[in-house]
């Protein structure tokens, strides 16, 4: 835009907004779609971060190099192995879905990146993800992730209703859509359940899973959901239209903000792009795919 300064001492790391996914089994065209509408709409380039099983690596590539040059432009990517840092590595692999864990340990992984916004293979973007990712600079000095309720309304939350674990709020968070600050995240020292004194991100994540195991039902989330309860002025809660999904809409309309400005980004959870319980989210899926 005109008057503005371009810093063209940064390296590009530091211009990129960088998108991280986790794509296993069949989440290859998912991915794909996904990744499309994060190029379709933003303005600023983009570094994606594709944590994939072996098998997919050619595909994505394959793919990915198939897209018009106006686009291939506007992003970077690196395609990244499976990998968990601490205990059985099997044991996160199986956690909740395929490879889902994986997210937690980018702020291990990815240790050039400052910060980033981690994504399910589910989720569309329907505006830039420069918006979203604007949101970086209103955390306090303690915030170091963020994320939007898993619902509403507690009644009808599952947290609310199921849970037999500590969770953030009243109805816990959904972490479909994380934008997370890894520096801050490596360098703090989390309260847990475990030792009165603080744990490193690292150390904290396979004691934290072994303590819950046998309590925890999705997966990953859970164990999120039990860091912020015990962290819970490291969070940033941002509203439900940037993680809109068939739960806001299944019992009646129940995200005021989606009503107000729309839905900044969907998140077909539950399978709703390849059946027909939810005709909207598929009409929007099929679009972005075609």
């Amino acid at each position: 835009k005109p008057g503005e300064h371009k810093h063209s001492k940064e390296p590009s790391s530091l211009q990129c907004m960088h998108l991280a996914v986790v794509a296993c089994g069949d989440r290859l065209e998912e991915t794909l779609i996904m990744l499309k509408s994060a190029v379709l709409f933003s303005n600023r380039r983009l570094c994606f971060h594709i944590f994939a099983e072996d098998s997919l690596k050619p595909e994505f590539e394959e793919k990915l190099q198939e897209w018009p040059s106006s686009y291939t432009k506007k992003f970077e990517y690196n395609i990244y192995p499976i990998t968990f840092s601490v205990g059985n590595a099997q044991e996160w692999k199986k956690l909740f879905k395929p490879c889902a864990a994986q997210r937690l340990f980018l702020p291990v992984i990815l240790r050039e990146v400052d910060s980033l916004l981690y994504v399910d293979t589910d989720v569309l973007f329907l505006r830039p993800i420069d918006d979203i990712w604007h949101i970086l600079k209103e955390f306090n000095s303690t915030q170091l992730a963020a994320m939007a309720p898993e619902h509403e309304i507690p009644k009808i939350g599952w947290y609310s209703r199921f849970a037999r674990h500590p969770y953030y709020g009243t109805t816990g968070v959904n972490s479909g859509v994380m934008l997370m600050n890894l520096t801050r995240i490596r360098n703090t020292q989390f309260k847990n359940s475990m030792i009165p004194s603080g744990l490193t991100w690292e150390e904290m994540l396979y004691p934290l899973y072994q303590k819950y195991k046998n309590y925890i039902t999705w997966g990953d989330q859970d164990l999120l959901n039990i860091i912020f309860y015990f962290n819970p002025e490291c969070l940033y809660v941002f509203p439900c239209q940037w993680n809109y999904r068939p739960d806001h809409c299944m019992y009646g309309s129940n995200c005021k903000g989606a009503e107000e400005e729309g839905v900044s980004i969907l998140h077909g959870n539950r399978g709703v792009y390849h059946d027909d319980k939810q005709p909207t989210f598929k009409a929007l899926y099929e679009v972005i795919r075609d």
